[in-house]
C-alpha cells in the first residue's frame, strides 16, 4: 500500500568542514580566481573571510602573500579588471565619478586607477550621452518635459557620475535636438 511521504525534513548527520590549512587557502584561491575576474584587493578579502568562517590550522598563512603570488603568475591583473570594469561602466553609459568609485572600492592602488581615469574622460561626453539615450533624456525623451522633470532628469545624471554642467546642457536639449548644435 501507498504511504505517504512525511513532512518532515530528513536531518543527515553533517560533518563539520575542517579548518583551513596552508594548501586548502591556496586551493580556494585559486579556485576563486579561476571563476571570477577580481583584484588582489578582493582576492585578500575573500581569503580573510574564508579563514574568519573556517577556521585555521597549521602555520599561518598571509592572503596577501597569496594574492600577490598569484599576481605574479598573472592570474590577476588589476589593471586589465579595472579597464574593463570602466569599459563596462562606460557601455551603460555610467560617469568618471561612478567608475572611480567602483575602482577605488574593488582595491585598485593609485596607480593602477590614474592609468585608466583618463579614458574615462575622454569618453565622458559619449557616456553621458549613452546614459541620456536609455533614460530617455533630454535629446532622447518622447516628449518636452517641464522644469521639475528636468530637475529629475539631471539629478538622475548627477548620480550616474556625471558633471553638472554636462548633465544640464544634455536634459536642456529639445527631443530630437542634437547635442553637438547647443552650446
Amino acid at each position: 500500500m501507498y504511504q505517504r511521504p512525511s513532512h518532515k525534513p530528513q536531518t543527515r548527520d553533517k560533518k563539520p568542514i575542517p579548518p583551513l590549512d596552508s594548501g586548502g587557502l591556496e586551493r580556494i584561491a585559486l579556485r576563486y580566481v579561476e571563476r571570477f575576474s577580481t583584484t588582489r584587493a578582493r582576492l585578500v578579502t575573500y581569503l580573510q573571510r574564508k579563514i574568519r568562517e573556517r577556521g585555521w590550522d597549521g602555520p599561518e598563512r598571509d592572503p596577501v602573500e597569496i594574492a600577490e603570488k598569484f599576481a605574479e603568475l598573472g592570474y590577476i591583473d588589476d589593471r586589465a579588471f579595472g579597464e574593463a570594469r570602466a569599459a563596462a561602466m562606460g557601455r551603460r553609459g555610467l560617469g568618471e565619478r561612478r567608475v572611480t568609485g567602483a575602482l577605488r572600492e574593488a582595491g585598485l592602488d593609485e596607480a593602477d586607477s590614474a592609468a585608466i581615469v583618463p579614458g574615462v574622460e575622454d569618453r565622458a561626453i559619449e557616456t553621458a550621452l549613452a546614459f541620456a539615450r536609455r533614460k530617455r533624456i533630454g535629446p532622447f525623451a518622447l516628449a518636452p518635459v517641464d522644469r521639475a522633470q528636468r530637475e529629475k532628469q539631471i539629478a538622475a545624471m548627477i548620480r550616474g557620475g556625471h558633471g553638472f554642467a554636462l548633465s544640464r546642457r544634455i536634459a536642456s536639449l529639445l527631443p530630437g535636438e542634437s547635442f553637438d548644435n547647443h552650446d
